[in-house]
């Protein structure tokens, strides 16, 4: 016992004499005590060391010793070495962080004391372990630093997840820059994700995450999730998401990647049962909308629908899947969705481009399934069977058609979109679609671009083109005002740009530059003049000149009879231009500006839509009307 009180002495004594720090080694842990905040070290009972109002039992106590090393307050390290682990905690927060390691499994409880007055810790990561975890609870906000950090969790003691965050608050995670981490979760326990965060997860810095979720969802945040500067790879999700989030979702740059999910690429929920909206600055937010303000987002995903028992219904995934809103200010996103009923884009709410690129592609087959009976890939008709049963492959869905809420609205940015699978459409809107700016290429095998309600174009430039329906559909009223439209539709009865007519609605046209290959819904009220061709080429260029504008075209391979064209002065055009110069639109279907040459002057009569009913072409291509 002198022996011990003679070695306190002393350390004491070193301590007042220089800068140095103290350690407390217990087990795996280290405590670090700075000379400046050791101060008088207590040793009481005979068996209890106190310093810095932590307690040590002696017993436990396998090594003290003194060296000049600095510690950063206010921190834990963390370090994973194969099958082990060992902590270091700073000494200012001894008292507050109980530790419990088991070979490479770490447990960190963080006290309900932790509040402003102590600060936010920060927890740093590092190290490699085939089987091990990190899990931390508690009830304040912290910072998480990935630091190179390898960790794969085989046989789960705390948790099954590789990251654990108990803690409901908001978890600044640094993804140290420079750095690689990778997560990887048991196939076996009750973890949500690979890296579960209860709380608000802000991932930052410019390092690299890689995650395999091999249980559920590779991310799963408990509230919102929000990303910057750090690139996330999501390598699979074998019974989830590849990333699940509530409240909302945020990029403002960095990348994200996301391949393999077994359900959505992206899901965000609406956390409660209320959406507050949009909030300023996403203060309180639970609306379950996405943000994509910048970094790029890739989602590849082969997953396939599925049947839903609780709705009774049979549901398809999505590439980028919100409760609320999706808002696309900036950046680039890129959507591949090749299983049977899968989407690219799918909201509750109001897509919202205002900048940014979005590519989509979706190959999936028309997915079946009636609770009893599932078809991967059906090719029936879909008119006799409740739509509760079958699920289309489509690019971009949004709106909530049991309310006839949500919708479309694009205002800039480009946005390419492209379907093949049978029965799967371009862009839907379960409401209404409203098209004031930007560049939007659809290439589909259903329809290009569908309204439930109005659609309306101010401006922009749209490219629909549908190989087996109309090239733009509006089951409510269709307004032509300004933009420049290049519509193909199918082979008669499908057209190039129809309005539900069956319903009294028409197509309004005002402004803006149309050509219609496969000509218009009958009944249009048209108060800009249209003209029509007797004929069309296949694959062929063609020029339309309208006062000092010249629009070059190529035409398709397929599509309905007759060409209409309209613009804000009476048109000219010919077919079987050169063309060279320009600004290349529509995936190289449109040349802007361009300069042409050759061809031969296209014939051109007056068009008036008389009648009522659609009608598939007009193959007298006259001012006959359908």
């Amino acid at each position: 016992m002198k022996k011990i009180i003679c070695v306190i002495s002393l350390l004491l004594l070193v301590l007042n004499l220089s800068a140095q720090t103290l350690h407390v080694v217990v087990g795996n842990t280290t405590y670090m005590f700075p000379a400046t905040q050791a101060g008088e070290m207590n040793y009481t009972d005979g068996s209890t060391l106190t310093i810095v109002d932590k307690s040590f039992t002696l017993a436990d106590v396998s090594r003290i010793y003194v060296d000049d090393s600095e510690v950063t307050d206010n921190t834990v390290q963390v370090s994973y070495s194969g099958s082990s682990a060992s902590v270091k905690v700073s000494g200012n927060i001894a008292k507050y962080i109980v530790p419990t390691i088991s070979g490479a499994h770490v447990k960190l409880v963080q006290s309900e004391e932790v509040d402003d007055n102590v600060g936010e810790i920060t927890y740093n990561l590092t190290g490699t372990s085939a089987d091990g975890e990190f899990y931390m609870e508690g009830s304040y906000k912290a910072t998480i630093e990935l630091d190179g950090i390898t960790l794969t969790n085989v046989t789960p003691v705390y948790s099954g997840a590789a990251v654990h965050i108990q803690n409901g608050k908001r978890i600044n995670v640094k993804v140290i820059t420079g750095t690689e981490n990778t997560l990887v979760d048991a196939a076996s326990g009750s973890q949500k994700g690979a890296l579960y965060i209860k709380g608000h997860a802000e991932f930052k810095q410019k390092g690299t995450l890689n995650v395999t979720g091999n249980l559920k969802h590779a991310i799963k945040t408990g509230e919102y999730f929000s990303l910057k500067n750090a690139t996330i790879n999501v390598l699979g999700a074998a019974g989830g998401d590849g990333i699940n989030c509530a409240q909302y979702f945020l990029i403002e740059s960095g990348s994200l990647h996301i391949s393999n999910p077994n359900d959505d690429g992206i899901q965000v929920d609406l956390d409660g049962d209320t959406s507050t909206g949009e909030t300023t600055d996403h203060e309180d937010e639970d609306s379950g909308n996405a943000y994509i303000n910048g970094g790029t987002i890739t989602v590849n995903s082969s997953a396939c629908g599925s049947w839903d028992s609780d709705d009774n219904e049979a549901k398809g995934t999505s590439c980028l899947n919100a409760d609320g809103d999706i808002t696309i200010t900036s950046g680039t996103v890129t959507m591949k969705a090749t299983g049977s009923g899968g989407r690219g884009i799918k909201c509750d709410g109001i897509f919202t481009t205002t900048g940014g690129t979005v590519d989509v592609t979706t190959t999936g087959a028309l997915y079946y399934n009636n609770g009893t009976t599932e078809n991967k890939a059906y090719t029936g008709n879909t008119d006799n069977i409740s739509s509760d049963y079958y699920c289309a492959a489509k690019g971009i869905k949004a709106g909530d058609s049991d309310t006839s809420t949500g919708g479309i609205v694009i205002s800039g940015g480009t946005i390419n979109v492209t379907t093949s699978g049978y029965n799967a459409e371009g862009i839907e809107s379960k409401n209404t679609i409203e098209v004031n700016g930007g560049y939007v290429t659809v290439n589909s095998y259903d329809d290009g671009i569908n309204s439930s309600q109005d659609m309306t174009f101010n401006g922009g430039y749209v490219y629909a083109r549908s190989t087996n329906n109309d090239g733009i559909d509006a089951n409510g009223n269709l307004y032509i005002k300004g933009g420049l439209i290049f519509a193909n539709g199918s082979s008669s009865p499908e057209l190039a740009v129809d309005a539900n007519s069956e319903s009294q609605k028409k197509i309004y046209l005002t402004g803006g530059t149309l050509v219609a290959i496969g000509g218009l819904e009958s009944g249009a009220s048209l108060s800009q003049s249209c003209y029509s061709t007797s004929s069309w080429s296949k694959n062929t260029w063609y020029a339309m000149t309208y006062g000092s504008t010249t629009f070059a075209f190529k035409t398709p391979s397929s599509g309905g009879t007759t060409m209409v064209v309209s613009a804000s002065s009476t048109p000219t055009l010919k077919s079987g231009v050169t063309v060279s110069g320009g600004t290349e639109i529509f995936g190289g279907a449109g040349v802007l500006d361009a300069s042409v040459s050759g061809g031969s002057t296209v014939s051109l009569s007056n068009y008036s839509s008389n009648g009522q009913g659609g009608f598939g072409g007009n193959t007298g291509g006259g001012p006959k009307g359908w």
